[in-house]
């Protein structure tokens, strides 16, 4: 539906007592502005019906003209809400007529069926906006919080860029294609365009992180055949770099449109990518593709969109975000193309199977023809053992090397399975039957990341929110130590205890400087719980070289000997293995029409492809980097 019709629908369904000022198409919403927002609420159905006839998101604000100022709204809004709530900040974002309320118990500042929410709104003006405080204090949770507040007018004026293009009477196309841009038969630098005659969208324009070779590190986003300025959108599946570390380029070259994806995966972007302009100059020896500003670009352009949500992104597309499973806030994207023309699913990493972090993978969709499956783990002999006799062993290694008054050092992804493997371990030392009581010292950006796990609890299991809200996180267990601040020498030469550190594949990051101290005392070990990139250290040393040639700072080479104990213990991934990725396809309804592989390396995309299509007896292969297949 065009703008200017959906203009004419809302004032023919508004009362007139409301005095609406202004309606406006903002991003993905239809906002409405009143000068009196006590009429609107007078009626209980006005927006059901606005939400009916216009099939879009509909939010009620207050003109700008009959606002409270700031300072007695503050008053209002701590009178109104209980001080069990725990308010920690309030502000005010005049662009939007919105105040944005955190708080430790946002519930009581809801209140029963939204109670406390209109008696602010029709008390001060103000529509809130309620977000979670993190029971882990984040900087990086923080400082974008306050970006969206302080950049409100550049931010508006792009929401209804957005909202207008959105809102076209565009002319239907007759093909899709789909082209491979990245991250087929191997895994990074994730990237796929969905094209059609009139919409261009990418989804996941990652990096490959252990890499600084352009030809290898970055999707080819030169062969789209059109320039940056042309995209419609960008869809991040979740925030790991090697899907979304490569967002903040699009915007140094000429991209200016938004990118959609969870809460979560916007501030894991913020965090990770920040962590990346570090880390490719010190450990990869290359600079860095883009710039903090073009980061600060991004994420001013990000447009949250929440789990199960149908919003239109290009006047012919519709996409929804399922829940993946496989980190917090992971997504796979569905796309409804056209009037009933084509739908097409992209699971991005996810996980269909037990974690004590999230539930498995979504199953059910309203229709699909394509899908895109990622294939990390799906070699015909990647099964991986029972999840119980993995937790038991870790602790087991754990436990022979405190004994021998030895250290474990567990390389972990910040994201995911640093978190993972935390609440395994607190699971072990909160039974005293276990006799599991070492110390388990976090570095890097684990406490960060496990920071913004607390501000979204909802996207995790049932038992780990519980224990979130009724301030008992797990995150937060008195055997966690966070080594930030801490000389990590004295952390290596002090009592028996195990150290979680970044980077997962031992790339670069405290895992690297922790195996540097740790590597040629043989009481100490090295566990790999993760997937290890054949171009990686961790994959070297878990294939058993013994000698690691290092560069020192004053540019000699010298040789670091590994004596310690090198164990690799599955059963933690947060991607599917063989029998998972079987058991997603076959419990997938409806069942697609043709299904190709990603995200896996060289064998394992085919095998996976050829075993699909033999159950499935649809059309299955895997396709490679850059090809184009049309899917209509």
């Amino acid at each position: 539906m065009h703008y200017k019709e959906i203009e004419k629908v809302v004032n023919d369904i508004m009362p007139e007592k409301c005095r609406v000022t202004k309606v406006e198409a903002e991003g993905l919403n239809i906002v409405i502005y009143v000068k009196d927002i006590r009429e609107f609420y007078a009626n209980d159905q006005l927006i059901k019906q606005l939400a009916g006839s216009l099939r879009k998101k509909v939010s009620v604000r207050v003109d700008a003209s009959m606002l409270m100022d700031m300072e007695e709204a503050k008053k209002k809004i701590h009178e109104i809400v209980s001080e069990d709530a725990q308010i920690s900040e309030i502000m005010f974002s005049p662009e939007f007529s919105e105040v944005h309320i955190e708080a430790l118990k946002p519930g009581l500042v809801i209140g029963k069926g939204g109670t406390i929410l209109k008696e602010i709104i029709t008390s001060t003006g103000w529509s809130p906006v309620v977000l979670r405080m993190p029971t882990i204090p984040s900087s990086t949770l923080k400082g974008i919080r306050k970006s969206m507040v302080a950049d409100g007018e550049e931010r508006k004026k792009f929401l209804i860029s957005v909202g207008k293009r959105i809102c076209q009477n565009a002319p239907q196309s007759e093909w899709v294609r789909a082209v491979m841009l990245g991250a087929f038969r191997e895994v990074g630098r994730s990237c796929t365009l969905v094209q059609t005659a009139n919409s261009k969208i990418l989804i996941d324009v990652g990096i490959n992180p252990v890499t600084g070779e352009p030809s290898k590190a970055y999707p080819y986003l030169d062969m789209m055949g059109f320039s940056l300025d042309k995209l419609d959108a960008v869809i991040v599946t979740h925030g790991h770099m090697d899907h979304m570390g490569f967002v903040p380029y699009l915007y140094a070259y000429g991209y200016e449109g938004p990118v959609y994806c969870t809460h979560p995966t916007r501030d894991l972007m913020g965090l990770l990518q920040k962590d990346y302009l570090n880390l490719a100059k010190k450990s990869l020896g290359v600079d860095p593709p883009y710039t903090k500003k073009d980061i600060q670009n991004e994420l001013k352009r990000v447009i949250p969109v929440e789990y199960g949500e149908v919003v239109d992104i290009t006047p012919e597309i519709k996409m929804t975000l399922y829940n993946a499973g496989h980190i917090i806030g992971s997504a796979m994207v569905h796309l409804h193309i056209g009037e009933g023309l084509h739908n097409f699913v992209h699971t991005g990493d996810m996980k269909f199977g037990y974690t004590k972090l999230f539930d498995p993978a979504n199953t059910n969709f309203p229709r699909v023809e394509t899908l895109f499956i990622e294939s990390t783990y799906g070699g015909r002999n990647d099964i991986t053992a029972n999840r119980r006799q993995m937790e038991d062993r870790l602790v087991s290694i754990i436990k022979e090397t405190a004994q021998r008054g030895g250290k474990t050092l567990i390389p972990v992804f910040a994201v995911g399975r640093s978190q993972e493997i935390m609440l395994v371990l607190e699971d072990y030392y909160r039974r005293e039957e276990t006799g599991f009581d070492l110390p388990v010292y976090i570095d890097g950006m684990v406490l960060e990341a496990s920071a913004i796990h607390t501000a979204y609890p909802e996207y995790l299991r049932k038992n780990v929110e519980r224990r979130i809200l009724s301030n008992n996180s797990p995150f937060e267990s008195p055997m966690i130590k966070v080594a930030k601040g801490t000389d990590r020498k004295e952390i290596v030469d002090g009592e028996p205890c195990v150290i979680l550190a970044p980077s997962g594949m031992l790339t670069g990051g405290p895992s690297v400087e922790y195996l540097n101290l740790m590597a040629e005392d043989e009481r100490n070990t090295l566990v790999f719980v993760g997937y290890q990139s054949p171009l990686s250290l961790g994959h070297k040393i878990q294939k058993g070289m013994k000698e690691i040639p290092l560069t020192g700072e004053d540019g000699k080479t010298k040789v670091m000997n590994i004596n310690m104990r090198v164990e690799t213990v599955e059963g933690f991934s947060g991607h599917s293995d063989r029998h998972q990725l079987m058991a997603f396809l076959k419990n997938l309804r409806p069942t697609p029409e043709r299904v190709f592989t990603v995200h896996g390396d060289w064998g394992k995309t085919e095998d996976l492809a050829r075993s699909m299509g033999a159950m499935i007896k649809r059309e299955a292969r895997a396709p490679m980097n850059l090809e184009a297949i049309r899917l209509k």
